[in-house]
């Protein structure tokens, strides 16, 4: 099977968010690509992102520690990360693995500007 993982990203004309879409597998080379754009983003001003997942859903624990460390940069810079549109294995393994307590969880892409935006 070849994983055909593609990202594309949305920027707010305002600067004030950015969604990342995500389509595939997120293994270890597409939590890499995530977290590049994920750097770009911050590199370009963004302080709010959402990486809405909805045409991904399987994750392994190599693209769950990529996320980590998109948190622990988010974090860094006091800026706000949210994601979207999970399948509810993903959200389950989000909480259990407590990605929930650093990072909002919302069930679509709406809610999840709004909740970066307040």
């Amino acid at each position: 099977m070849i994983n055909q993982f593609v990202i594309t990203t949305q920027r707010d004309a305002q600067g004030r968010f950015a969604v990342i879409h995500t389509d595939g597998y997120i293994n270890n080379l597409a939590g890499e690509r995530i977290g590049e754009e994920a750097n770009t983003l911050l590199a370009e001003g963004f302080r709010r992102i959402v990486i809405n997942m909805a045409k991904s859903t399987v994750i392994n624990s190599i693209g769950i520690s990529i996320l980590i460390e998109v948190i622990e940069k988010m974090q860094e810079i006091d800026g706000t990360l949210a994601f979207c549109n999970l399948t509810k294995t993903i959200a389950k393994t989000f909480t259990i693995m407590g990605l929930a307590q650093y990072a909002l969880i919302y069930d679509n892409e709406q809610e999840a500007v709004r909740g970066v935006l307040e």
